[in-house]
């Protein structure tokens, strides 16, 4: 059975003070979906996810989450919607622990789930062997998996990655595809990243949208996926 359209965003256009970046994105999410967002740099993906996310207001067209737009609601508000969100470099608070950041990530959400930072620990076991460490003298990484598990703590029904593969050895980029692709499968949690790693995007991505100059350009499916060539094709377009 086909699941529902969790997330439909129509003719959206976004940008930095009066200057145009997106200009009329179309796509959609369904729920437990994994969806990649791929194109060069400049193109647009990040101002994407600061859009969808609330921390760039939509100069014109539609974000709607269940069918209900969220244009007006803030990002404190989507938060508590359901939508997470890992920002591009991480944004871990370093001088507080691991433990405490995730902690943070459960008042972001305003709600407390027991036993919620033991499932975190689970999937993330270096963060139950780091808990007590600063998060700032963590790998990039760990970091990573920090941010990741901070966003988790909050149960969200849709997690935003921005470059989570940026700066990262490519082993600890495969654990974390691996994690997430485990994530969705056993929780049902919906994933849109934006990525330029080509490994990545195979190891996680069910299907894939193209990005070109702040528009959508070309939908790829799982079968398309599969070839090396042609994801790095769609990465120069």
């Amino acid at each position: 059975m086909r699941k529902e359209v969790l997330l439909d965003v129509i003719a959206l256009n976004a940008g930095y003070g009066g200057k145009p970046v997106l200009q009329g994105v179309d796509f959609q999410v369904r729920e437990g979906e994994i969806v990649a967002v791929i194109g060069r740099n400049g193109v647009g993906k990040s101002t994407l996810m600061k859009t969808l996310i609330g921390l760039l207001p939509t100069d014109r067209g539609s974000i709607n989450l269940r069918g209900a737009s969220i244009d007006l609601v803030s990002a404190h508000n989507r938060a508590r919607k359901g939508i997470g969100y890992v920002p591009q470099g991480r944004d871990v608070f370093p001088r507080m622990t691991v433990l405490e950041n995730l902690l943070v990530g459960e008042s972001i959400a305003g709600k407390s789930t027991p036993g919620k930072v033991d499932e975190i620990y689970r999937y993330f076991p270096i963060l139950k062997e780091r808990a007590d460490q600063r998060a700032g003298t963590m790998s990039g990484g760990q970091q990573q998996q920090l941010a990741i598990g901070r966003v988790l703590m909050g149960d969200p029904s849709m997690i935003l990655l921005d470059e989570p593969s940026e700066g990262i050895q490519p082993n600890i980029v495969q654990d974390i595809a691996r994690i997430m692709v485990e994530l969705n499968r056993e929780t049902g949690v919906t994933v849109v990243f934006v990525e330029q790693n080509v490994d990545m995007i195979r190891a996680m991505a069910q299907r894939c949208y193209v990005m070109d100059k702040g528009r959508i350009v070309a939908e790829l499916d799982r079968e398309m996926l599969q070839d090396r060539d042609t994801i790095r094709r769609y990465l120069s377009v």
